[in-house]
């Protein structure tokens, strides 16, 4: 991902208007941020704890979809399996997200859902987290696949989203 500015960042959300873009609070590293390593940007907002971001670059740009998490969460005791980043985890830590649907159908209130890490830190997870089915072969080349196979899940979600 090239890196961001707060402005170039904040225009690129499509589901949102430009009032509630202005109004996001940014990741709290995003001066930090290591752009060069990462497949998406995701974060959760401190000032709403149910709004969530991502970005993601697509077709020579930034991408932004704005999401609100499930108010309720699943019991930790729970096995869960994030669809994003294919990463198994306890109950707690996925969240339902939800996101607005762009263009008309956004302003008649129909969204779009999946299941997601709930700190929305798939891209390192993708990366660092290798099932054990894997753990035998080059952990590079897993993590490559692993990112290249992520990219694809948040692009057709993004296409879903972007369907209006």
């Amino acid at each position: 991902m090239e890196i961001l500015t707060e402005q170039r960042l904040r225009r690129s959300f499509v589901n949102c208007s430009r009032g509630e873009a202005a109004g996001l609070a940014l990741p709290r590293d995003f001066a930090d941020l290591p752009w060069a390593e990462l497949e998406l940007l995701g974060w959760r907002d401190p000032k709403a704890p149910l709004r969530g971001y991502l970005v993601v670059e697509r077709d020579g740009g930034p991408v932004g979809i704005a999401l609100r998490a499930a108010d309720t969460r699943m019991s930790a005791r729970t096995p869960a399996m994030c669809l994003m980043c294919r990463t198994a985890q306890s109950g707690d830590a996925i969240s339902l997200f939800t996101a607005r649907r762009t263009g008309e159908a956004g302003r008649n209130g129909n969204t779009v859902g999946t299941y997601m890490c709930a700190d929305l830190r798939c891209a390192v997870r993708a990366r660092t987290e290798i099932p054990p089915w894997l753990r035998d072969r080059d952990p590079e080349e897993v993590a490559d696949e692993r990112a290249a196979e992520l990219r694809e899940r948040v692009d057709a979600f993004l296409d879903a989203v972007q369907r209006g």
